[in-house]
């Protein structure tokens, strides 16, 4: 997301900032650029740092994208192996 998407974001949530807030608030959350920021980054801001549950489903999307593609090869099997 970027700073303008928030910007409107917040607007129409009655709750306008200007651009050094904006600004300010990503540098905050952001693991980033000042200018931009991510999914996760947008779940931490919107639902706050104490939330415990949060940072246990980031952590779990996160492991996730760790064991989602494997490397290598594929390991060889036996013919008796073989369903």
């Amino acid at each position: 997301m970027d700073i303008m998407s928030l910007k409107r974001m917040l607007e129409k949530l009655g709750v306008p900032k200007t651009h050094l807030e904006l600004k300010k608030l990503i540098r905050e959350v952001s693991s980033g650029s000042e200018e931009t920021f991510s999914y996760s980054d947008f779940l931490t801001m919107m639902l706050g740092k104490r939330s415990a549950i949060l940072r246990v489903i980031l952590m779990y999307e996160e492991k996730s994208k760790e064991h989602q593609k494997p490397t290598g090869p594929p390991a060889k099997k036996a013919i008796s192996e073989l369903p």
